[in-house]
């Protein structure tokens, strides 16, 4: 064992990372009333280590952290991928332009402290990063400072402190958000009924799935087929999932003459239900037992798209309701129901809640796969051919005039933009970027322990000499940077924009990439909305974060 421990070889590292891993991860479960700094242990474990005289080859830790870095920005690109466009429209456009604030006063704290103090600047990103628990920036920001053309004194002294620099600012930036929420609480006197309330009236999106019953009452309706009233483009997103003739149950042909009293099941967009109750008529409480009788032929069952075949393909080109006399009522994606519009555009991995008859849905299942357990297969040629890509993407130089050199996104900014389109784009361009929840949650979580082990360990050599010779500092400097931005935000946000707290926390919680900020507002204010608007900022926050630590680096070189 202590040859594990003294020798420098591969065998020793993976021990001693290992170590630190295992023992950060365990210190993670520990919570103090209900907050824990979770896998950052690991990030404390490792420098406690370092400075007790653990040491890895500094090739093998340079390889160890640029890696781990890659996997866990790749993972967190392919996650948001999907929603990352979808994210600016509407109710998301106001909530990502406070994000970008948060990011912009987040810097603006920080140079102004670095001019004020004179603190280096690349020491002052460190700090930032911590401050906001963003560890891609950190990593972006060392992989800048690693490219330096000619390290100067203070390209070095920023190479050397950076990472204590994080360290010591980031439980006060974990602490400092979750007291901006309590007394933004304090402050807006919020009701917490109330303001449940107000979310669950303002929480319509646009693509979630409302089923509801009809009764078709409309006199220019009577006699008119389902396809003549919805048309071809169908401007009211909706489909007509079963239909009620007296007491016969049965799936609507689309050529099928109404009449009045007829009722109807529409599966529509959310935002779209008053509509279709003018077209059709009063909605009325849905009791699904009454739409499902012994004897009947309708069926109803949930596919999974395993085929990756269809990835790419639309509802509308592949015209299951009258090839197979199915319908098509909701698409459930990454746990959200979306409603099965006809230019929805399919990917593997998508659940699809169907209606019809057992012949039609078994002729479907040729169609789409429906093998679940071929999802749970990882499909590595589209992570490892991006990561590629991603690389050469970070590697390009992007030169502006005030610039003395040449903007890089490295190996932060390079993959996660790459997984992003991928996760985006993949879709549309028949590439099957489908990565199960719980692999690409591996996959994270193994990236980010990694990096944060490597970096710990190369800090543990000097956090003690730094925090001694002045950087104790860095502790208000980080809450300074915590506490003005996300203040100023949140009052923005509630006196401004008008923002429900739930909005708020959610805004915020994605702002900071600060998923302890998350699960501790969902714990104590008991609202899933919170987690709705985490991910509707944290895709535009991540890479902002990411751009905004490198560009801090290439001021001060």
């Amino acid at each position: 064992m202590l040859d594990l421990l003294t020798h420098r070889d591969a065998a020793g590292a993976i021990f001693i990372l290992a170590i630190v891993i295992a023992s950060g991860l365990y210190l993670g479960k520990f919570k103090i009333k209900g907050i824990s700094l979770g896998s950052t242990w690991i990030l404390f474990m490792g420098i406690l280590l370092g400075h007790l005289g653990l040491r890895i080859n500094p090739v093998m830790l340079s390889f160890i952290k640029d890696f781990g870095l890659i996997l866990f920005v790749f993972a967190i690109g392919l996650q948001v991928g999907p929603g990352f466009f979808q994210s600016f429209r509407k109710d998301g456009l106001p909530m990502n332009m406070l994000a970008l604030a948060l990011v912009l006063l987040s810097v603006a704290t920080a140079y102004i402290i670095h001019l004020i103090s004179g603190e280096n600047l690349g020491i002052m990103t460190g700090i930032m990063s911590g401050a906001v628990t963003n560890t891609p920036g950190l990593g972006a920001a060392q992989q800048t400072l690693s490219g330096a053309a000619s390290p100067s004194p203070e390209v070095t002294a920023a190479a050397q402190g950076i990472a204590s620099a994080y360290a010591v600012s980031y439980p006060l930036g974990v602490l400092g958000a979750i007291a901006v929420l309590l007394l933004s609480k304090v402050i807006f006197r919020l009701d917490l009924d109330k303001e449940k309330e107000r979310a669950s009236k303002g929480g319509k999106e646009e693509g979630s799935a409302y089923r509801m019953a009809c009764r078709v009452e409309n006199p220019a309706l009577f006699g008119k087929t389902i396809h003549h009233i919805m048309g071809d483009e169908n401007p009211e997103h909706l489909v007509v999932a079963r239909m009620k003739r007296g007491d016969k149950v049965f799936f609507p042909d689309l050529d099928l003459p109404l009449q009045e009293g007829d009722e109807l099941i529409i599966v529509t967009d959310v935002l779209h239900k008053d509509k279709v109750c003018i077209i059709f008529g009063e909605e009325y409480p849905v009791d699904m037992k009454e739409w499902v009788q012994p004897g009947t032929k309708l069926v109803a069952a949930r596919l999974s798209v395993t085929k990756s075949s269809i990835t790419g393909k639309t509802l509308r080109k592949l015209d299951i309701r009258r090839k197979y006399g199915v319908t098509v009522t909701r698409i459930m994606r990454a746990g959200v129901d979306l409603q099965a519009d006809a230019d929805l555009i399919l990917q593997v991995g998508d659940s699809m809640k169907v209606v019809g008859s057992e012949e039609g849905i078994q002729r479907l299942i040729e169609l789409v796969g429906n093998e679940p357990e071929s999802l749970h297969k990882p499909n590595l040629i589209p992570i490892f051919f991006g990561i590629a890509l991603g690389i050469l993407l970070g590697m390009l130089p992007i030169r502006f005039p005030s610039m003395p050199q040449p903007l890089k996104l490295g190996l932060a900014g390079g993959p996660l933009i790459v997984a992003i389109l991928l996760g985006h784009f993949g879709p549309k361009l028949r590439i099957t970027t489908y990565t199960a929840v719980s692999a690409n949650l591996m996959i994270r979580e193994i990236g980010i322990s990694l990096f944060m082990a490597a970096v710990g360990l190369g800090a543990g050599k000097t956090f003690v000499s730094s925090l001694v010779g002045g950087g104790y500092i860095w502790v208000l400097y980080g809450a300074l940077i915590t506490l003005i931005p996300m203040t100023l935000v949140s009052l923005i946000a509630r006196w401004a924009m008008k923002m429900d707290f739930f909005q708020i926390c959610g805004m915020l919680s994605g702002g900071t990439t600060d998923p302890a900020l998350l699960s501790f507002s969902e714990q104590m204010f008991g609202s899933g909305r919170i987690a709705v608007n985490y991910a509707t900022v944290y895709p535009l926050t991540m890479f902002l974060r990411v751009v905004a630590a490198q560009v801090m680096i290439m001021i001060m070189l």
